[in-house]
């Protein structure tokens, strides 16, 4: 290569010097003749500085280069000559995004902030969780994906299409950093509640991973995007001239499946037993199928079954220190059966499990599904897919949720239907009559997908809900009375588990660390926060509660012998917190 090269530059020399002789400079690389090919080898120094160095974003600062840098790293002349500092540069970039009125202006703003400054990207994202998570995460995420051919500019992560079969390990190997501990995948079949949108569902990967550095303290360099595209049943991406992806209908099985298996083969060969690979956003039939078939293999995790299971039973164990009682205590009613649904609910009948002794087959016996076809029942047995037959009951057929409410009388009503608008009036009303503090989840994201509002949710049960919802919605005043949404958002749980699990080295997901994550978040629940009618802790804290839920988490990997780290740390917190990734800029030499 580097012979090659030599060989090419001193040509270059030559035949310039040559033409300079016979007077006049010649366009050594032809670019002043559109019809001839060049075939230029692209190559880069190993030190950035410079221009080059401007262009970086791992390293780039900006105008907070100090004067020994501008002097050393050539960049003199390059910059103008101010020097602002990383927080002026933070306040800088927040003027800018509050300037737009659209969240999707705001999402390209500070997205194309992380192509410019990552670690600024960062720290604008740390300092501003609270008031930026709703435009990199639910619900802006989710109109970013339906429009990302229009908005694409430079890729993030890597694509891996059918077309790459057989090389998948190629695609890997071509990821320039080399020391991967979180992957965070997508076939983009089922993003958000909005459907197949294919290729372009690369949104949620890039964003998940964004809040592993930012919350989770993950280091950015660590994490990778990767979408699967085995094409797409979307017809209005098809027809989509900016569509970005394979254009064509969906692969499935063998085809499917072989890929899928190539893939988790290569990631393992490229990354080791240690690499913890996340699926996002899978539609049902491959969501646990890829979940099965891989947790005692390699180290997964599925968002959308266990992460929000997690983040709902965190939020269900703090509901009960207002409402008094246990978890065995409760009847639950969940309007969608899908894989957040049985996810959650299998994670309810394993800490009812736990605390009482009980099997696991009689816990599910307090858990009750409506899906599009009315209650899940016995009789229905045969027509059940395999995932919702563990909460198949004897009991007469409901044919909507409102006949369920009245037959089964919850003390618990949770949405994750992926359907707005269906926790109705009368359905509220009907549930509120029941119990004195009724506890109501509208998981459903994006926003217009939420089963109800909170001031729906509020108003409808005259305050007396306990509310939480998967997008943010804000404060409500009831009859004088300020109530905060809880948000069950799978940010608070996924990046602490994922920090729990790189701090010990585990090498597989047990139950049990996920019920350990679970009970640290709603520890961290104080009677204050209650006080407001927040049944989460604020998002504000969310490092510190990150770091307490990767304790937990990392704790019962050591208990349980999945941990590789050796010894285990004297004191894991102080441990975890040392780990966490810091955006403040370094100085260079």
């Amino acid at each position: 290569m580097e012979t090659e090269l030599n060989s090419c530059l001193r040509e270059a020399v030559d035949a310039s010097l040559s033409d300079a002789i016979g007077g006049g400079i010649r366009d050594v690389y032809g670019e002043d003749c559109a019809t001839e090919d060049q075939l230029v080898t692209p190559w880069s120094r190993n030190v950035a500085c410079g221009m080059e160095l401007l262009r970086d974003p791992q390293y780039n600062k900006g105008l907070a280069f100090t004067d020994k840098e501008r002097q050393n790293h050539y960049l003199l002349g390059l910059l103008p000559p101010a020097h602002l500092t990383q927080d002026l540069q933070v306040h800088k970039v927040m003027e800018n995004i509050r300037s737009y009125a659209d969240p999707l202006q705001k999402y390209i703003a500070i997205m194309g902030l992380q192509e410019r400054n990552e670690r600024l990207f960062y720290k604008v994202l740390i300092d501003n969780v609270e008031e930026l998570l709703p435009v990199v995460y639910t619900p802006t995420v989710g109109e970013a994906c339906q429009k990302y051919g229009a908005i694409f500019q430079r890729p993030h992560g890597l694509y891996i299409s059918l077309k790459e079969r057989g090389k998948i390990l190629d695609c890997l190997k071509n990821w320039p950093e080399k020391f991967v501990q979180v992957i965070v995948v997508t076939d983009g079949e089922r993003i958000l509640g909005l459907g197949d949108l294919g290729c372009q569902g690369m949104g949620i990967p890039v964003g998940k991973l964004a809040l592993y550095t930012a919350l989770g303290g993950i280091r950015a360099s660590a994490c990778l995007p990767i979408t699967i595209d085995v094409g797409t049943n979307n017809e209005t991406l098809l027809n989509d001239p900016f569509y970005i992806g394979l254009r064509q209908r969906r692969a499935t099985g063998k085809e499917y499946n072989d890929l899928l298996h190539e893939f988790m083969c290569a990631v393992k060969q490229a990354y080791g037993e240690k690499i913890l690979i996340q699926f996002e956003d899978f539609a049902n039939h491959n969501a646990f199928t890829l979940l099965a078939k891989y947790q005692k293999t390699h180290l997964v995790f599925n968002d959308d079954i266990q992460g929000t299971a997690v983040v709902a039973l965190g939020g269900l164990l703090a509901a009960l220190k207002v409402t008094g009682g246990t978890l065995a205590d409760q009847k639950f009613l969940f309007l969608g059966a899908g894989e957040a649904g049985t996810g959650i609910g299998e994670m309810i009948a394993l800490e009812i499990s736990e605390q009482t002794g009980i099997p696991v087959e009689e816990a599910r016996e307090k858990i009750w599904l409506v899906d599009s076809k009315g209650l899940v029942v016995k009789s229905r047995w045969e027509s059940l897919q395999h995932f919702k037959q563990n909460f198949a009951h004897e009991h007469e057929q409901c044919k909507d949720l409102l006949s369920a409410v009245q037959a089964l009388k919850p003390t618990i009503l949770i949405g994750t239907s992926g359907q707005g608008k269906t926790f109705t009036k009368e359905v509220i009303e009907t549930f509120t009559s029941y119990n004195e503090k009724p506890v109501i989840f509208a998981l459903s994201n994006p926003t217009s997908q939420s089963e109800c509002t909170a001031e729906e949710a509020y108003t409808w049960s005259k305050g007396q809900a306990i509310f939480a919802s998967g997008s943010p919605f804000d404060p409500v005043t009831y009859e004088g009375k300020t109530f905060i949404p809880g948000q069950g958002n799978n940010a608070y749980i996924f990046p602490g588990i994922g920090h729990g699990v790189l701090i010990s080295g585990s090498i597989r997901m047990h139950n049990d660390m996920l019920l350990a994550a679970a009970r640290a978040l709603a520890a961290q629940v104080e009677q204050e926060h209650l006080h407001q009618g927040l049944i989460y802790p604020p998002f504000k804290h969310i490092r510190k509660i990150s770091a307490n839920i990767a304790v937990a988490v990392a704790e019962k990997a050591y208990e349980l012998g999945l941990a590789t780290k050796l010894p285990k740390p004297s004191n894991l917190l102080k441990y975890a917190e040392s780990c966490m990734y810091s955006p403040n800029y370094r100085n260079y030499r």
